[in-house]
């Protein structure tokens, strides 16, 4: 069994963030032009949960960091 370490999953998260918001700001049209959207959108929100989910881990990783520094 694979052990994550929290830098591995901090860096794949920020990754993950930073690729939907591009593709997002790069590819989706926010007019829709009367027509209603859903992939577009699906698309926006789970770009939006992706950043969501990558601050957490930033949190959880600097509290983990601050752990470690106050042990020693």
């Amino acid at each position: 069994m694979v052990k994550k370490t929290s830098a591995g999953e901090l860096i794949l998260s920020i990754l993950v963030a930073l690729s939907f918001v591009i593709n997002s700001f790069n590819y989706t049209d926010f007019t829709f032009e009367g027509e209603f959207a859903l992939p577009r959108l699906l698309f926006y929100l789970v770009m939006i949960v992706s950043v969501f989910n990558a601050g957490l881990i930033v949190q959880k990783y600097i509290h983990s960091k601050n752990e470690k520094s106050n042990e020693e």
